[in-house]
């Protein structure tokens, strides 16, 4: 069941981050924010989370693009799984989930930046609509010190 991200969440959140962290699949980050920083980077509306058996199994949100006012309707997703429940649907539901939710908040694009190399992200994205918009080689180290690239993905909303 997708629902609403409360604020009592934070700890099953903050869990299947460190998970992506960990990995070095998902995101740069080093360390974990806290709740105060994570919730000042992502936007308000749009916070979900599947729960299964009572349990929080993963999370998507968004974060604006720009803080010019032209861009308000274009948002970054964020979106993890927890290990345990990884192709099992959850990632789907979340997103489509969240296509819904975003639209009717008025936004009309979400992007997603990638590593090349997180194969199932970048597939699970394109399975729920995204295209593949661009790469970016080199851009970023991860946690590891490696170079890597990232994809560029967006979904558009239909209308």
């Amino acid at each position: 069941m997708v629902r609403q991200m409360t604020d009592g969440d934070w700890e099953r959140v903050e869990e299947i981050f460190k998970q992506g962290i960990e990995h070095g699949t998902a995101t740069v980050l080093t360390d974990c924010p806290t709740f105060a920083e994570w919730d000042g980077e992502y936007l308000p509306d749009c916070r979900l989370v599947e729960e299964r058996d009572g349990k929080v199994v993963g999370w998507t949100a968004i974060r604006p693009t720009s803080t010019l006012k032209p861009y308000w309707g274009v948002a970054e997703v964020s979106i993890y799984v927890d290990d345990a429940y990884q192709r099992q649907g959850v990632g789907t539901s979340l997103l489509h989930a969240l296509f819904a939710e975003s639209e009717k908040c008025g936004y009309w694009t979400l992007y997603a930046a990638i590593f090349s190399h997180n194969e199932a992200s970048v597939a699970l994205h394109r399975k729920c609509g995204f295209r593949v918009v661009g790469r970016r080689e080199r851009i970023v180290r991860d946690r590891f010190g490696v170079w890597r690239d990232t994809i560029i993905l967006e979904r558009r909303r239909k209308d």
